[in-house]
C-alpha cells in the first residue's frame, strides 16, 4: 500500500512549535508499505509558525491565523490539491488528530469570537475524505491497528 501520512507523524520537525510527533507504530509501517509525508501548513506557513484555528462564519469553515486573523485557507488547501495530484496512487491516509488541517473529529471549530462551538474535521482532511480516500487519524489507527497488515 501506498499511504500518505502526516509529517510530523512520521517524526519530520514540522508541527507550528518546531517540534514533531513522531509515532513508532505509524513509522514502522514503512517496513511494509510507502509512507508519504504530508503537511499541508508549512509550505505555507513555514516552521515555526504561528497557530491557526478553524473558524466559521455564516457556515463556512476558514483556516484563520490566531495572531492576525489572515485567511490561509486557499493557500493550504491549494497545497492539500497538489499533493493528491502529485501522488494519485495514494491508498489510505493517517494524518494528525487536533491539527486545524488534519484532524478528524477532533478539530476544534470556533465562532467568530473564537469560543469553541464543537470538533469537527481539519479541512484538509476534509478534503481527502472528499477526494474518495480513507482516512484515518493517528488515534483511530492505534485502536485498529491489524487492519494494517
Amino acid at each position: 500500500m501506498t499511504l500518505a501520512v502526516s509529517a510530523c507523524l512520521l517524526g519530520e520537525m514540522c508541527r507550528y512549535d518546531g517540534a514533531s510527533k513522531g509515532c513508532a507504530e505509524i513509522m514502522a509501517l514503512g517496513k511494509e508499505h510507502t509512507l508519504i509525508p504530508f503537511c499541508p501548513e508549512a509550505p505555507v506557513l513555514g516552521t515555526p509558525r504561528g497557530r491557526i484555528s478553524v473558524i466559521e462564519r455564516d457556515g463556512v469553515r476558514r483556516l484563520l491565523r490566531d495572531e492576525d486573523g489572515m485567511d490561509v485557507t486557499d493557500a493550504i488547501m491549494a497545497v492539500t490539491e497538489a499533493f493528491i495530484q502529485s501522488h494519485p496512487n495514494i491508498d489510505r491516509v493517517i494524518l494528525k488528530s487536533k491539527s486545524p488541517s488534519c484532524g478528524l473529529g477532533t478539530t476544534p471549530m470556533l465562532d467568530e469570537d473564537k469560543e469553541m462551538i464543537g470538533l469537527g474535521n481539519g479541512l484538509a482532511a476534509e478534503y481527502l475524505i472528499e477526494c474518495g480516500l480513507q482516512v484515518w487519524d493517528e488515534n483511530n489507527f492505534k485502536k485498529e491497528n491489524e487492519c494494517w497488515k
